[in-house]
């Protein structure tokens, strides 16, 4: 591949992993620590990831245990929980705390589904913007010692390139919101 269309490539395929990350923390019904991965503890007065301050557990398919290194940061622990978007909120025996995730109802699943959507029209628009910038930068290359046909070559690969990432997004959507509408 062309070096100058290999910056367009790596920034698109960001753009896509940002989105099939994203869509590894809404929940379908079933526990996925990743639901967690935003979540940042108080840890001695330091914001750190709760995978790194106790062992994270999925006993049953709806439930997610967490198991504090230190029992001190049970509160902790549950404070950040309730301070983020989870929508869950956390129960302790003392030892470890619990997330139990209920059915989603119709309604949420069609209201996730469109969040998906939403989220992969972004994701387009982002590998679009990318688009546009390299074509701009080729029609700059113009006016240096390149022809018009190897200007119209990379953007004919760059559009290639596009096409591929927008549909690797569709796919990423469908398939996401087929595990939100499953039952």
């Amino acid at each position: 591949m062309d070096a100058r269309i290999e910056s367009y490539n790596e920034k698109m395929q960001k753009a896509y992993d940002f989105l099939t990350s994203d869509f590894q923390t809404i929940r379908a019904g079933r526990a996925n620590p990743h639901v967690l991965d935003k979540i940042k503890v108080n840890y001695y007065g330091t914001p750190t990831p709760i995978q790194q301050v106790g062992n994270i557990s999925v006993p049953e398919a709806r439930m997610i245990q967490i198991a504090p290194w230190e029992k001190s940061l049970i509160k902790e622990i549950e404070k950040a929980i309730m301070a983020s978007d989870v929508g869950i909120t956390p129960s302790n025996d003392g030892a470890v705390i619990r997330l139990v995730f209920p059915e989603l109802t119709e309604d949420r699943r069609k209201e996730l589904a469109k969040e998906i959507k939403k989220k992969g029209e972004d994701a387009k628009v982002a590998v679009r913007n990318i688009r546009r910038d390299g074509n701009e930068a080729f029609k700059k290359l113009a006016k240096e010692d390149i022809s018009e046909d190897e200007i119209k070559d990379l953007e004919d690969q760059l559009q290639k390139m596009t096409d591929k990432y927008i549909k690797d997004i569709d796919v990423a959507v469908e398939e996401k919101s087929k595990e939100i509408m499953k039952v």
